[in-house]
């Protein structure tokens, strides 16, 4: 079969979700079902993948679905447990008093606490504690999702301290052991592999930096734009010398951790030094916005698509609690997720515990997951201690976990056929018509049609391959090898190609499905997964688009000099964003 046909019939399962979910805004618990239904008769009837091969593979999907519903739980228990006890209305008051402005708020929340709880625990986890604290700060639970999955980018290939480069890059290139990728690195100079990882950790970085300068503009003009009152992109500009402050105190010390430290710390250091210098800037008002601070309109007036099944209320409590202990239990999360990813003895003990299915039905394909190693589990002793250190009365605590089975299990459904259907997808080579896998496919028919424009191009296939893997490590892992081989095929230097498999892999977590459906899930927003995935489109484009005309910029510059497509590709990025400020910025308030 032609690879021009291949490669579009590979491409259903995701026309599919993008016909459905997206365009349509079906559920994701009406669409996924399709959407597997889709993907399972493409590999029994086109790449005539085995049937066993199939239920396996629908097997281990199902296994990783229960831990992404433990994980949800995990983080609802937690966020009940902090409403119970009445610490979110102390939390809350907190930051009123550091600002009311919802736009610093949720710089803040988002773009520098998720992106610390991003790099010490990384796999989605940020959704599970920075979207509900949002909405426990009072913001419409789709702009909380959406805000999430926004900062799902920049600190992404750094995160679950650097697992998308040192696990999804390095097993992608052969783990050190192929003499291909070897004597390419001895070449540049790099004997220890380790270095070698390192230097494309640093591109990484490069790149993400490039990209993520805007990404705390455009969360708060997309909060200002879709979710405040007036609909306009003028307020979430107004506060562009924050926006801009908070980005570059977060990425400066990002990049210096990837060039000293290597790629583990990046996300890790630049959330933290950006927290400290973010919220004594804030508390000083240095660079926030004069006048009224930005907020919402009334709940009243919210339309019901904003608003999830999980309502945070004020319970009333007869101690007043500090902000210290309020915030404890996150400060506790923090450290359970540092030390259990940090101390070695206690990361052997907590991943000895493998539940494991070896070689489901006689097929290449495990299933396995380490119950005391998952963030459910964390979230889950953090609500225990939670318990203890609030005094919580027993009937609320009891509450807190019927209301959290509840919310969690609704998202059940999406997930049984969503993830079943990312697996299938990605274990469907092997059967006798010796196809690769789809992912391959259609990077290879993408490859035929760019050439030399590659570069450009490689950022997106990594965001698709993240974007129905649900995870940049494992687009890493099926891509790396591939980008590098079409940088050698179009003679550049491949190792930025791997860099922007990278980025564009972390960029694809904005639209990844059942990361949508996880964080919706967490604030009971399911069914509206595409209204969100609408909105996250718009910045995966950018930031997939822009590191990939960088790129292109960079890896031709020596032969056709600074005016390149790549560099004239930036100019235009750089047009059309002055354009849309431009117009935007001067409407009056209240005009879409």
């Amino acid at each position: 079969m032609h690879i021009a046909t291949l490669s579009i019939l590979a491409l259903l399962p995701i026309i599919t979700v993008a016909i459905f979910l997206v365009g349509l805004r079906w559920p994701a618990s009406r669409a996924m079902p399709l959407t597997y239904a889709v993907a399972v008769v493409l590999a029994l009837f086109v790449w005539q993948v085995p049937s066993l091969q199939i239920v396996a593979a629908s097997i281990n999907g199902l296994i990783v679905a229960l831990t992404l519903f433990y994980i949800i739980f995990g983080a609802i228990l937690l966020l009940n447990t902090l409403q119970e006890s009445g610490a979110i209305r102390t939390i809350r008051q907190g930051f009123t008093d550091i600002t009311p402005d919802r736009r610093v708020q949720v710089i803040i929340i988002a773009w520098l606490f998720g992106a610390f709880i991003e790099g010490s625990a990384g796999f989605g986890t940020p959704a599970a504690v920075a979207v509900p604290l949002l909405v426990g700060l009072g913001f419409p639970g789709m702009a909380a999702v959406t805000a999430g999955m926004i900062i799902q980018s920049t600190p992404v290939s750094f995160g679950a301290l650097g697992t998308p480069i040192l696990v999804g890059v390095n097993t992608g290139l052969g783990q050190g052991a192929d003499p291909v990728f070897l004597q390419y690195a001895a070449q540049l100079g790099y004997t220890d592999w380790n270095d070698f990882l390192a230097l494309i950790g640093f591109r990484v970085a490069i790149l993400h930096a490039i990209a993520g300068t805007l990404i705390p503009l455009i969360l708060v003009s997309f909060i200002t734009r879709f979710f405040g009152k007036n609909r306009t992109f003028t307020e979430g500009l107004q506060i562009w010398p924050f926006a801009l402050f908070a980005a570059f105190s977060m990425i400066l010390p990002y990049l210096a951790a990837a060039y000293l430290l290597g790629p583990e710390f990046p996300a890790l250091i630049g959330s933290i030094v950006g927290l400290i210098v973010v919220v004594s800037a804030a508390r000083a008002g240095f660079l926030t916005p004069k006048g009224p601070p930005w907020e919402f309109d009334s709940k009243s007036n919210w339309p019901a698509e904003w608003t999830g099944s999980v309502a945070v209320t004020d319970v009333k409590t007869e101690r007043s609690m500090t902000l210290i202990k309020a915030w404890s239990p996150y400060a506790i999360v923090a450290l359970l997720l540092l030390a259990s990813r940090l101390i070695p003895p206690l990361r052997t003990f907590l991943q000895a515990w493998v539940v494991s299915w070896p070689e489901i039905f006689g097929t290449s394909i495990t299933a396995s997951f380490q119950p005391l190693y998952l963030p459910g589990t964390l979230f889950i002793v953090t609500s225990l201690i939670t318990m203890l250190l609030h005094q919580v009365p027993r009937s609320n605590y009891i509450r807190a976990w019927s209301t959290s089975f509840k919310v969690s299990a609704a998202a059940s459904i999406a997930l049984v056929f969503t993830v079943p259907m990312v697996q299938v997808f990605l274990n469907s080579g092997g059967g006798p018509v010796d196809f690769e896998r789809m992912p391959i496919v259609l990077a290879n028919g993408v490859s035929q049609l760019t050439g030399d424009a590659w570069p450009i191009f490689s950022t997106f296939v990594g965001g698709i391959g993240a974007a129905v893997a649900g995870s940049n490590t494992v687009s890493n892992m099926m891509f790396s090898e591939f980008q590098f081989e079409m940088g050698q095929r179009i003679s550049v230097d491949p190792t930025w190609i791997v860099a922007l498999q990278a980025v564009g892999g972390a960029a694809g977590n904005m639209i990844c499905v059942h990361n949508v459906v996880a964080a919706s899930a967490v604030v009971g927003l399911l069914g509206r997964e595409g209204s969100v995935i609408r909105l996250t489109l718009i910045p995966f484009i950018y930031y997939a688009l822009l590191p990939g005309a960088v790129g292109y910029f960079i890896v031709w510059r020596a032969e056709s000099g600074l005016i390149n497509a790549g560099s004239l590709l930036v100019l235009a990025i750089a047009a059309t964003a002055i354009w849309i400020i431009a117009r935007y910025g001067r409407r009056p308030a209240g005009t879409p």
